[in-house]
Formats: C-alpha cells, sequence, structure tokens
C-alpha cells in the first residue's frame, strides 16, 4: 500500500535527525551539502506536513522540541532501513557489473569472441565472464529469459523480443573432402545443384542453417545433423557428403588440404551477425562494453 503523505520524504526527517545529532541546523546543512536556508526551508515544510512544531528556534540557535525529539526517534529506523535498502542496491549493482553472462551462436563464440573478450577483460580487470556456445534459437531464449546479459546470432532474421545491433558480417563455404567430385569443379556449383544435394547440416534452430534455407529458398536433405561446426568439418572430411560451414572455421583446413571450398557463384551466402538483447533494454554496463568492442572489431 502507498506511504502516507506526511512520511514518504524521508530526506527531511533524515535532516531532523542530523540536527538532533549535530546540535544545529547550520552544522546539519553542511553535513548534507546544502545551505543553512534550504535547511531551514526543508524543516519548516516537515513542520507544515506534519503540523507539528519540532524546532525551538532563537537567536542562539535551535533545538529539537519535545516532540521533535520523539519524531526524529520514530523516523530513526525509517532512515537507517532506507539507508540499508540503498547500500543494498548500489552492492548489487556494483555485482552486477562484475559479471557478464554471454550466450553466442557457435561461429561467434568460438572464432570471433574470444579477442572481442580479450580488449574487454583489458579495460575491466576484475570482470568474470561465462561464455554459453549455443545454436542462435537457444542464443534467444536465453538473452530473453535474462540468463544472459547480452547474445550474439548469425542467423537471417533477428528472433522477436530482441532489440539488434550489426556488429560484422560473415560467409557461408561449401565446403567437400579433397576426393569429392566437386572439388574438381572450377566453375563451383550451382544453387539448384546445392539444394538438390543431401549435406551434413546443422540441427534446427542453427543460424548456419537458417542462413543456407534462407539462401536457396528451401531446406536441403540432410546425411547428418549435428550440433557443432567441428563435428561437421571432421564428417565431411571423412565422408562422400558436402556440408556449409562459416568461412571463418575453415582457415587452417583451408590451407592443409584437408578440406576444399567449393565456389556457389549464385547463392547469396553472406549474412550478417547481430548482438542481441531484449526489446526496450538497452544493455549496460560491461554488456554495453562488450558491443562496443564488437562494433569496432
Amino acid at each position: 500500500m502507498p506511504l502516507p503523505p506526511t512520511v514518504a520524504d524521508l530526506t527531511s526527517f533524515d535532516l531532523l535527525l542530523s540536527v538532533a545529532r549535530l546540535g544545529s541546523v547550520g552544522r546539519a546543512a553542511a553535513a548534507h551539502g546544502i545551505s543553512q536556508p534550504a535547511a531551514s526551508s526543508r524543516l519548516r515544510q516537515l513542520e507544515r506536513r506534519l503540523a507539528l512544531t519540532l524546532l525551538d528556534r532563537s537567536p542562539r540557535g535551535s533545538t529539537l522540541t519535545e516532540t521533535g525529539a520523539l519524531i526524529a526517534d520514530w523516523a530513526r529506523a525509517a532512515v537507517e532501513a532506507a539507508d540499508a535498502l540503498g547500500a543494498g542496491i548500489s552492492a548489487l549493482r556494483a555485482s552486477r557489473h562484475s559479471r557478464l553472462t554471454v550466450a553466442a551462436s557457435q561461429t561467434v563464440a568460438e572464432y570471433l569472441l574470444p579477442a572481442w573478450l580479450v580488449a574487454l577483460h583489458a579495460g575491466n580487470p576484475g570482470l568474470s565472464v561465462t561464455l554459453r556456445a549455443l545454436n542462435s534459437a537457444d542464443v534467444a531464449d536465453r538473452v530473453l529469459s535474462g540468463e544472459a546479459d547480452v547474445g550474439f546470432v548469425e542467423g537471417p532474421a533477428v528472433p522477436s523480443g530482441l532489440d539488434s545491433a550489426v556488429v560484422g558480417a560473415d560467409r557461408l563455404t561449401v565446403i567437400v573432402a579433397p576426393g569429392h567430385p566437386w572439388s574438381r569443379r572450377r566453375r563451383g556449383i550451382t544453387a539448384a545443384e546445392l539444394a538438390a544435394t543431401p549435406l551434413v547440416s546443422r540441427e534446427a534452430g542453427s543460424g548456419t542453417r537458417g542462413a543456407l534455407e534462407a539462401a536457396l529458398g528451401s531446406a536441403p536433405a540432410a546425411v547428418l545433423e549435428l550440433s557443432s561446426t567441428t563435428a561437421i568439418k571432421h564428417a565431411v572430411a571423412a565422408g562422400n557428403a558436402p556440408g556449409v560451414v562459416s568461412s571463418l572455421a575453415i582457415v587452417a583446413e583451408l590451407a592443409a588440404g584437408t578440406l576444399v571450398a567449393v565456389p556457389a557463384a549464385d547463392v547469396p551466402l553472406q549474412r550478417r551477425l547481430h548482438a542481441v538483447w531484449p526489446t526496450g533494454a538497452q544493455p549496460a554496463g560491461p554488456a554495453r562494453d562488450l558491443l562496443s568492442i564488437a562494433r569496432r572489431r
């Protein structure tokens, strides 16, 4: 229920307590960082609000009346409780700003976030960070539920309920084993061929799978559905089926010759990477700092 108007403003009661403790309005005003006239005005307003005389005023100074002393005793517990509440809130804010939980799709988590987090830690050496590598749908769920302070997704669209900012771009690449027939295709493959070919694929909810389906306008059949890019790379290298992964994930394999990139000229495989957070709630503290780093990189 709402507080009575007579006690809704504890600031004036706190000032009254300072007069009782310090012995004068002038010293109480100095303790509160206000002028003596301002302090006197607040105390007169308190007397009018309570319809009680709280101070005996004389040329030698002001002292509490019996009524004022009684009101001050009653107010002390309320003012101390308000101080404890304020201190608790400040402690919670400090604790929240010393920890950061990030949920990110696997490509961002494995190939981009490590460098971003190193830069973040350089400016926040006491910060504790937890990173969850998930598919894009699960990232959205974690952010919406409040289990993550900020998320990063790579799908073709930002899930509902989230605001977003573009933090980079990526390109999907068709990969095959060195002995696969496509590995010798100088002109690459067509969108129709890719759509008609069973692939080693990510699971439903993955940003990579969603981006590929959006690019092709349909969902290719899956030989295998795997939950990580690393698993897809190993499966493609060991078998006969192609896969589609982020270009960020295959730099070492292409250099070593364990995988071959296949051109797909008529397939729009570019995609944007987004930071996401709940609609209407701007990132704050370390989450805001991380977003700023991601945008710069």
